[in-house]
């Protein structure tokens, strides 16, 4: 369990942090300190003393304490260090983003610190603390829960106010209005539909993360694809998840749908390759063949759409690129603050691993 005095300490850093305290303003007195969180006066001392000592705050004899000018312990000409932060580092696709990036800015003579969020938004609140208590020189971030209102929007603002530049990948806050590198995610999200609807399918299973930008954006592209050809959206058919239940949702009501339509469906789009492989395991049980009973198409082009028996067809997400993309952008702007520089949008592509099949065909052989 962590102490009082800690967690008063740690209080006053974050608002620090988070820019609620700026340099040279006065914090709260130490009676203020012992009415608002029920603490002592000796634990507020010990919490203030090591601040202090630690160079977050100063006091003025007579006056009171202050937050300190913490810029003037670095160094920019001797710092090299970019941090990056990603929801997950070992996972998917994330590490051939890092190795696009890490490649550059080694390349470049920058320092890399590594972090992730666990696409947690405490866990991001920690990370950006760290960024910003050790004075690193730019930050790439991928968003936590893009699609949510986020609680440490302040924490960018104080990047922003120390002159400390970052880009966002793969997702961005749209309130802050960054630089940001992304793929094309709603283009993409109707060109796999549009796939399927060619071929001739009508019942498709839609699979979509709800609470990050991709998901959203690619759901709004299946949507819109439906409504081009005019081809109506089961809406049993259509599957929405979040970080938390990820592992257990969708392969859930998949089940569910396979076991209980009256209709069979002949398609499925999965919000990414990760979650189709997962989702192979349900077809495997229901003995169902791809593409012969159910075409599959997916997200990403991940090595998990050739790892199984099963090579699925998927859209190129850029990995390594916008790793190194968001490099470039971050070191220009360190180098070069005035640098004019505009967001990247990443186009799909799509490849055919042959996990459709066409139902023209079929349909023509019943009609004869």
């Amino acid at each position: 369990m962590v102490s009082k005095y800690k967690q008063l300490k740690q209080h006053i850093q974050s608002k620090i942090l988070d820019g609620s305290f700026r340099p040279h303003q006065k914090i709260l007195s130490e009676y203020e300190y012992v009415k608002a969180f029920g603490v002592s006066r000796h634990t507020v001392r010990q919490a203030i003393g090591e601040l202090v000592s630690e160079g977050w705050l100063y006091r003025e004899h007579g006056v009171g304490t202050f937050c300190a000018d913490r810029s003037k312990f670095s160094s920019p000409s001797f710092r090299k260090n970019i941090a990056i932060i990603t929801t997950y580092i070992s996972d998917y696709i994330f590490p051939y983003i890092i190795r696009g990036a890490e490649r550059y800015l080694s390349d470049k003579g920058y320092n890399v610190i590594l972090m992730s969020t666990n696409n947690d938004f405490e866990k991001e609140k920690q990370a950006l603390e760290n960024v910003l208590s050790q004075q690193v020189d730019g930050l790439i971030i991928e968003p936590t829960r893009s699609a949510q209102a986020n609680p440490n929007l302040n924490y960018y603002l104080n990047l922003e106010n120390s002159g400390i530049p970052y880009v966002m990948m793969n997702a961005y806050y749209e309130e802050l209005e960054p630089l940001s590198l992304t793929l094309n995610d709603q283009e993409a999200g109707f060109r796999n539909a549009e796939h399927l609807i060619q071929l001739g399918h009508k019942r498709i299973i839609g699979l979509f993360k709800n609470d990050d930008m991709q998901g959203v954006q690619r759901m709004k592209g299946f949507l819109k694809a439906h409504r081009h050809y005019n081809c109506p959206v089961d809406p049993s058919l259509l599957i929405t998840y979040s970080t938390d239940d990820k592992f257990s949702k969708p392969e859930q009501a998949v089940e569910q749908i396979l076991m209980s339509q009256t209709e069979s469906p002949t398609a499925l789009i999965s919000y990414n390759d990760e979650l189709l492989l997962q989702l192979l395991d349900v077809l495997r049980r229901r003995n169902l063949q791809v593409p012969r009973d159910l075409s599959v198409v997916s997200f990403d082009d991940s090595h998990f759409a050739q790892i199984s028996e099963v090579k699925f067809s998927s859209i190129v997400h850029p990995k390594e690129r916008m790793g190194e993309d968001a490099a470039k952008y971050v070191t220009s702007l360190i180098e070069q603050p005035d640098a004019m520089l505009s967001s990247i949008v990443y186009e799909p592509h799509f490849i055919d691993r042959h996990s459709t099949r066409s139902l023209h065909s079929a349909a023509a052989v019943e009609t004869e």
